[in-house]
């Protein structure tokens, strides 16, 4: 089991977040979360890629979403999101990806071996300067493809 039922970052474009998230979460196999069979009004404004089910009694997902006090979204200085990637290439292509669609670089993928030999990483920022790490853990050169 995750630790974590969801995890929410605020946009203040949220279709501008969508465009984004599809593609550089896509790259990584999240699709959009299916909420269609839930009430429509309960999920305005609330996009999520990853797994959802049985109305929510199953998450691993990651929402985009307006602040519910209707303020402007703001970043969480310290905060960062991290997934997990299956491979070095699906790192590499998170970052292409995210900076083809609004993102910005805040370290590009390689080694960190401050952390661990084997740990594989790329730190972007969305659009709205939320920051995403994304992980390839258990391989300590590139995997062929």
């Amino acid at each position: 089991m995750s630790m974590f039922a969801y995890l929410c970052v605020g946009p203040n474009d949220l279709p501008r977040s969508a465009k984004f998230y599809d593609a550089a979460l896509g790259v990584l196999g999240y699709r959009r979360c299916d909420t269609s069979a839930e009430s429509e009004t309960s999920w305005n404004g609330w996009i999520g890629w990853g797994l959802y089910e049985k109305e929510g009694a199953v998450q691993d997902a990651l929402w985009v979403c307006k602040p519910f006090d209707g303020m402007p979204a703001s970043v969480g200085n310290g905060s960062m999101v991290a997934l997990w990637a299956k491979s070095w290439r699906d790192v590499e292509d998170f970052h292409t990806a995210a900076l083809a669609h609004g993102g910005s670089s805040e370290g590009k993928p390689g080694l960190r071996l401050l952390y661990n030999p084997d740990f594989y990483a790329t730190y972007v920022r969305d659009p709205d300067g939320n920051k995403i790490a994304v992980v390839c853990r258990g391989f300590t050169t590139p995997q062929e493809h």
